[in-house]
C-alpha cells in the first residue's frame, strides 16, 4: 500500500487524517494521502505565490527542457501509470495505458509550445493618434494558477492544466479529485526529478467544499482551471472573484446517424465512445439519432457490439468495462434507467448492475424530458432515437443546454455543412463520436458546458495576459 505525501513549497509534507483510496474493482485500500487543512492550503498557496517570479523569469529553453524530461520520466513510468490509473480509478487497462500515452504527448506537446509563446507588432499609425509610435505586445504569465482536476483522467485532464501552465511560466497549486489522486502523485515527483523550481508544483488533497473553496477565493490566485460538473463550475463564478476561469463541465453528447453513413463503423465507434471508462467521460455517447431508414440496421449492430464489451476487473488484459467511480454512482445510473423504463423506454441489452459496475446498456423509445436524455448520465448508457430526417435529427441534437461536441456520421459534404452551421458546439466530430480528442486542438464548450478552451496552444493563451508596448518615436 503506498502511503503518499502533500508536495507544498518543494518538499513531501504530511498533513492531517489519511484518505483512504481504494481499488475501485475489489474494495481494496491501495494507498492514502493526507488530507490538508487551512494550513497546508495557506502554505501552498503561498509557495506558489513565492515560486511565480522564479517561473516567470525562466527561459523559454529551460521550461522546454523541464517539461521535455518530465515527458522522458513518465514514459519511464508508464506501465506503473496505467496500472495505477486502472486501479485507482477503475479504467480498463487498455485504456489507461492510453491515457499514459496521451499525457506523455501532453507534455512533449508543452515543451515544444513554451518556445513558440510570442506576441505581434502591431501598426500603430493605421490611425492619426497613433503617428509616430511604434507598438508590439507579449504574452506574460498570469502567476498563481490553481488546478482542480476530476477522476476520470487522474493523468491527462491534469496534464492538459499543469503542463501549458508551467509552459507559460506560471506557479500551479493543484488539487486532484479525492478518489483518485496517487497519479499526481507520481507527476509531482517526474516534475520534481526533471528539475522544476520548489513551489512551481504543489500539491494538495481534500474537499472541493473546503480545500476547492479556500483554493478558488484566495486572492493570491490569478486564474482557476476547473473540470467537473455545472454545479461546481456555477459555483466557482460565484466565488472566485476578479480570475481568469476556465471551465470544463457537462454535455449530453449526440451522435447523428445519416441515411448514407457507415452502419458497421459507427456502431462499433459508438460502442467504444459510449462505454469506455464505464460512459464516465465528458464527451461520452449518450444519445443517437438515426434517421428512420437506418434505425433498425443500426440499432442491431449497436446492439451487438454492446453486447461484445467485456466487462469485468481492469486490470484483466481483455476487459473493455470495468467498475464505476463507486457504487453510489452505479446506483444513481440504475435508478434513471428504471424511472426511464417506468415511463415508456424500452431496454435493448443490459440494465444490470453488480456493485459498483453497471453493464453496457441501451435503451429505445426514449423521450426528451427523460434524465438519461436531458442530463449528463456519466455512465455506460445510451439512447438510440429515430427521426424522420436530417433536420430534425440535428434539432434533435442541439435541444441542450450543453455543447461541448457531438457526431456527424454522413458521406455528403453538402450534410456535413449543414451540421457544422446548425449545431451550437464548441467541436463538431465529422464520421467519428464526439470522443475524439487530439490533445494540441482547442478543446471546450458553449452554453453550459463551460468557459474557455484547453489544447495545449489555446491554454496557454488562456494562461497568459496580453501586455502591450507603445513607444513613441522620437527625433
Amino acid at each position: 500500500m503506498q502511503e503518499e505525501k502533500l508536495f507544498i513549497g518543494g518538499r513531501w509534507v504530511k498533513a492531517g487524517g489519511p484518505i483512504e483510496v481504494r481499488n475501485k474493482y475489489t474494495g481494496e485500500v491501495i494507498g492514502t494521502v493526507p488530507e490538508a487543512g487551512r494550513a497546508e492550503v495557506e502554505a501552498a498557496i503561498q509557495a506558489a505565490a513565492d515560486a511565480a517570479p522564479v517561473m516567470a523569469a525562466l527561459p523559454a529553453y529551460r521550461r522546454a527542457e523541464i517539461l521535455g524530461k518530465t515527458a522522458k520520466i513518465l514514459n519511464e513510468r508508464r506501465e506503473e501509470i496505467a496500472r495505477t490509473i486502472a486501479s485507482e480509478a477503475g479504467k480498463a487497462l487498455k485504456y489507461a495505458r492510453a491515457e499514459a500515452d496521451r499525457g506523455i504527448t501532453t507534455f512533449t506537446l508543452a515543451a515544444e509550445e513554451a518556445r513558440r509563446i510570442h506576441g505581434e507588432t502591431l501598426p500603430l499609425d493605421a490611425v492619426p493618434a497613433g503617428e509616430g509610435y511604434f507598438g508590439f505586445y507579449v504574452r506574460r504569465p498570469v502567476g498563481v494558477i490553481v488546478a482542480i482536476s476530476p477522476f476520470n483522467f487522474p493523468l491527462n485532464l491534469v496534464a492538459h492544466k499543469v503542463a501549458p501552465a508551467l509552459a507559460a511560466g506560471n506557479s500551479v497549486v493543484l488539487k486532484p479529485a479525492t478518489t483518485t489522486p496517487l497519479t499526481a502523485v507520481i507527476l509531482c515527483q517526474a516534475l520534481e526529478q526533471a528539475g522544476l523550481p520548489p513551489g512551481g508544483i504543489n500539491l494538495i488533497v481534500g474537499p472541493g467544499s473546503t480545500v476547492g473553496e479556500w483554493l478558488v477565493t484566495d486572492p493570491r490566485v490569478a486564474k482557476v482551471t476547473f473540470t467537473g460538473s455545472p454545479a461546481v463550475g456555477t459555483r466557482i463564478t460565484q466565488i472566485a472573484g476578479i480570475k481568469k476561469l476556465t471551465l470544463e463541465l457537462g454535455n449530453t453528447s449526440p451522435v447523428i446517424l445519416a441515411p448514407d453513413a457507415d452502419l458497421a463503423f459507427a456502431a462499433q465507434r459508438c460502442a467504444v465512445g459510449a462505454y469506455y471508462n464505464s460512459g464516465q467521460v465528458c464527451i461520452s455517447v449518450q444519445r443517437i439519432y438515426a434517421q428512420r431508414p437506418v434505425y433498425e440496421p443500426f440499432a442491431e449492430r449497436f446492439v451487438a457490439a454492446s453486447q461484445a464489451m467485456v466487462v469485468g476487473d481492469p486490470l484483466d488484459e481483455r476487459v473493455d468495462v470495468g467498475p464505476m467511480i463507486d457504487a453510489r454512482e452505479a446506483e444513481r445510473i440504475e435508478g434513471w434507467v428504471r424511472e426511464a423504463q417506468g415511463a415508456g423506454a424500452t431496454i435493448l441489452t443490459g440494465g444490470r448492475r453488480e456493485g459498483a459496475v453497471y453493464w453496457p446498456t441501451v435503451l429505445a423509445d426514449v423521450t426528451p424530458q427523460m434524465k438519461v436524455v436531458a442530463e449528463e448520465a456519466f455512465a455506460p448508457v445510451a439512447s438510440i432515437i429515430a427521426c424522420d430526417d436530417f433536420e430534425e435529427a440535428l434539432a434533435q441534437a442541439d435541444a441542450t443546454e450543453f455543447g461541448l461536441q457531438v457526431g456527424v456520421f454522413t458521406r455528403d459534404i453538402q450534410r456535413v455543412f449543414q451540421a457544422i452551421r446548425r449545431l451550437n458546439f464548441g467541436g463538431v466530430i465529422i464520421n467519428d463520436t464526439p470522443v475524439f480528442r487530439a490533445d494540441h486542438m482547442p478543446y471546450g464548450g458553449n452554453r453550459q458546458s463551460g468557459l474557455g478552451r484547453e489544447g495545449v496552444r489555446f491554454a496557454i493563451e488562456e494562461m497568459t495576459n496580453l501586455q502591450m508596448v507603445a513607444l513613441r518615436l522620437t527625433d
